[in-house]
């Protein structure tokens, strides 16, 4: 979220706390891989449900790419993420494979490493690797980049 404008109002602590708030009551008696599970999940609503807003605000109401803390180590614009185009393309993954949209979202917006998304999925690390690997390709493809 470092190329957001200055007084952007989804920072990192933000999200997390709009993430914890969104959780049901009864996810506190839950694994660690599955609360993270879920929590990667939300992220990503909250995510989407904030690019949209700010999308439909008065002033244009154009697509703006946006960097998560933490996802890239540059600071390049053209390394900036599209919320809103990561999700639209995780909808249409998600009528092939939803395995692979679980994969994504434990991976990329729940932080989870291999063996944790394996663990959670119920599936060899071997297939998450290889499902993780054909996931970012399958995106870059689908978002042109």
């Amino acid at each position: 979220m470092r190329s957001e404008r200055v007084h952007h109002t989804l920072q990192p602590t933000a999200l997390v706390n709009e993430a914890y708030l969104r959780m049901d009551s009864d996810d506190d008696g839950l694994s660690r891989g599955v609360f993270i599970g879920r929590a990667a999940r939300i992220m990503r609503q909250v995510l989407v449900d904030h690019a949209r807003a700010f999308n439909a605000q008065k002033r244009g109401g154009s697509r703006q790419r946006i960097t998560l803390s933490g996802v890239g180590n540059s600071d390049d614009p053209s390394q900036s993420i599209d919320v809103l185009g990561i999700h639209e393309a995780l909808e249409r993954l998600a009528d092939e494979d939803e395995r692979l949209v679980r994969v994504v979202e434990c991976r990329f917006f729940g932080g989870l490493t291999i063996r944790e998304t394996a663990e959670l999925l119920g599936v060899s690390e071997s297939t998450i690797e290889a499902d993780w690997r054909f996931a970012k390709a399958w995106l870059k493809r689908e978002l042109g980049k």
